[in-house]
């Protein structure tokens, strides 16, 4: 059970740590509220949500709805469509709604409400296809050497990684974004952001193309 315990920490970890569409969403909320406790919406569904995809993948029920051909590349479909709107939306919040190309048109991005934040996260969450797939690929794959109460440690591990994951990943945007007054850093971390989102879209054509 150690063992189980120990490389559900380590998958888990290993696939949470890369910057993505998630990960930028939970920093980026951190640093434009007021107050930590403000982040907790985006905090509880992104880590609700990890939860719900990690046990659908150890009890192998993401794997064969994937397994559906048509199912698999709708929902892809659905998340490059999803990635470019959300890059859109990022990338108009890092400069007041105006044309980028002005310096003076730049502003703090606004913090979204409650409802927006909970709506937001939970489409950053069950529309990201590539964090879909390597759940699956990773964790639901990596569950199949264990059974029985190991299998539910592995998969209780992961679940508590993506947890104080987000907690901290809400806390460092918090700091962060309380020591930059300007606002500036905020504005170019949220086109940093868009270009990851527009990034990964294309990224995911091209897989669906070959």
């Amino acid at each position: 059970m150690v063992s189980a315990i120990l490389q559900g920490f380590i998958l888990a970890f290993g696939l949470i740590l890369p910057l993505g569409v998630q990960n930028m969403f939970v920093f980026n909320q951190g640093a434009v509220q007021s107050r930590y406790l403000r982040t907790l919406p985006v905090i509880l569904v992104a880590s609700f949500c990890d939860s719900m995809l990690i046990l659908l993948a150890v009890l192998g029920v993401s794997t064969a709805a994937f397994g559906i051909g048509w199912l698999k590349m709708s929902l892809m479909a659905a998340g490059i469509v999803f990635l470019l709107y959300m890059g859109w939306v990022t990338w108009r919040s890092s400069t007041g709604g105006k044309d980028s190309d002005s310096s003076s048109s730049e502003k703090p991005p606004e913090p979204m409400g409650t409802r927006k934040q909970i709506a937001f996260a939970f489409s950053v969450s069950l529309l990201n296809p590539h964090a879909i797939m390597d759940t699956i690929g990773v964790i639901g794959t990596s569950s199949l050497n264990y059974s029985g109460h190991a299998k539910a440690a592995f998969a209780i591990s992961c679940i508590v990684v993506s947890w104080l994951w987000y907690l901290g990943l809400a806390l460092a945007g918090r700091i962060v974004g309380a020591k930059d007054r300007s606002g500036r850093l905020l504005a170019g971390l949220n086109k940093f952001s868009a270009l990851v989102m527009w990034g990964t879209a294309v990224y995911l054509t091209v897989m669906i193309a070959q």
